[in-house]
Parts: C-alpha cells; structure tokens; sequence
C-alpha cells in the first residue's frame, strides 16, 4: 500500500533524509524509530505529500505521491506531534471545516451528518463538542489531533510520535485506538520511544542522521546487531 522507494530529501544542499525504501501494508503498523533530528518527520510529511522527494519516489497504491498530491493527502490522515488548531472554533466547526475540504465526502448532507455523528462517538467527543478548542484539555486536543486525521476514512495513517506529552492513561487510550485502527488500514508512526515499539509495530526501520541503518522486526534487528534487545541495538546504532 506504502512504497518509499530510494528517497532523498534535501535542504540547502544538506541531506535530512538520504537513500531511505519502505513499505507498509494494509494490517500493518511500522515504526519509524530514531533520535530528534533523525529525519523522521520529514519523511512523514513526504509521505502525506505535504513535500516532496527530492529524489526517489513515494507511492500509495501506485499513486506518485509528488504527481498526484490531492490524491494522497485523500488517502491519508496526519496526526502531528504538535497540532495546530484555530483555538477559536468550536470542536464541531473545526472537525466540519477539516471534513469539508475533502471533496468526495461533500456530496451528501446527510453523509456528512453521519461521519460527524460517528467520529464524535469514537473519541467520546460528546462532552467537548460544542467547546472551543482552546478551553482543551490535553488528552481532549490529542482526540481532536486523531479525529481530524481519520475523518475522511484514510486508507493510511501516520502518527508523528503520538504519545508525546501523554500522561500514562492517555497512552494506553492512544495505544488501544491505533491498535483497533490496523484491521482497516496502513500505520506509519515516527517514536523515539521503545515502549511504542514493543506494544505497537510489527516491523521498525531504525534511522540515524537521515540514513536507514537497521530494520526489521525487533528480533531480526537484535539478532543481526548481537544485542539482547531492541533499545540496545537502538543506542548502538545511533551512538556515532
């Protein structure tokens, strides 16, 4: 469903992001493990053709993602680390608003009606609805982080270190809804944590300084490193 292919992203003639290939289907979480500075975020917003590769390629289901942008921010949802909201609006106008710049989904009222209804109920919404965003509570603006993502029904997700400045519970909340996301769809998440790693993805691809340099699932990882474990392996790559 997700094929990176050769990608390189460059900046003033400085590589975030060099030689990097993936792929991630659907029923799949992979994990993008590294340092801050890593490149991780960077290769999740190419992903979401929110830019593009310098070189190499991105594809959703064949789609170029630097050919046909439209067609894969459709395709997918963007849950940023840090979101930012229009701390004005109501949560009902802004998840509206987000909802209607998808154009299939203008097509019917009474479709749009629905997948209000439904996206309020599966973040329990319900008692924040008709708040203005910027009386939130943390746990509340990381519901509304996840709903604006997944509003139009992406076929991917991406999740940019999603439990960032998440109290324990609301890890485990964030964690059980990721987990029932997988059966319908793709799941990219970017982690500097091992904890994310071990309850979530099925394979990680490890970067460093903007280079891929293990991946795997965890124990094909340890066991080409010759460490005991994934956080091991993690520090002795990424020490130099």
């Amino acid at each position: 469903m997700v094929s990176v292919q050769h990608f390189f992203k460059i900046y003033k003639s400085e590589p975030a992001v060099s030689d990097f290939s993936m792929e991630c289907k659907a029923g799949e979480i992979v994990g993008i493990l590294g340092p801050n500075g890593a490149g991780k975020t960077t290769l999740l917003k190419a992903i979401c053709a929110r830019h593009f590769a310098t070189r190499g390629k991105i594809l959703l289901n064949g789609i170029d993602a630097s050919e046909e942008p439209e067609k894969v921010r459709a395709m997918t949802g963007f849950v940023t680390e840090q979101a930012s909201f229009p701390e004005e609006l109501k949560v009902c106008e802004y998840l509206k608003m987000i909802f209607e710049i998808h154009e299939e989904f203008k097509k019917s009222e009474k479709k749009d009606l629905d997948s209000l209804e439904s996206i309020k109920k599966q973040f329990s919404l319900e008692s924040v609805w008709n708040e203005k965003i910027k009386n939130l509570s943390k746990g509340f603006r990381e519901r509304v982080n996840f709903s604006q993502a997944l509003i139009h029904n992406p076929m991917v997700i991406v999740l940019d270190e999603p439990a960032s400045g998440l109290d324990p519970a609301q890890i485990v909340r964030m964690r059980k809804t990721v987990t029932e996301l997988r059966k319908n769809h793709a799941i990219i998440l970017s982690t500097h944590l091992m904890q994310e790693v071990d309850a979530l993805c099925d394979k990680v691809y490890i970067l460093n300084k903007g280079r891929c340099v293990a991946s795997g699932t965890q124990e094909e990882i340890t066991d080409s490193i010759g460490c005991a474990s994934l956080e091991e392996a993690f520090f002795k790559l990424t020490s130099s």
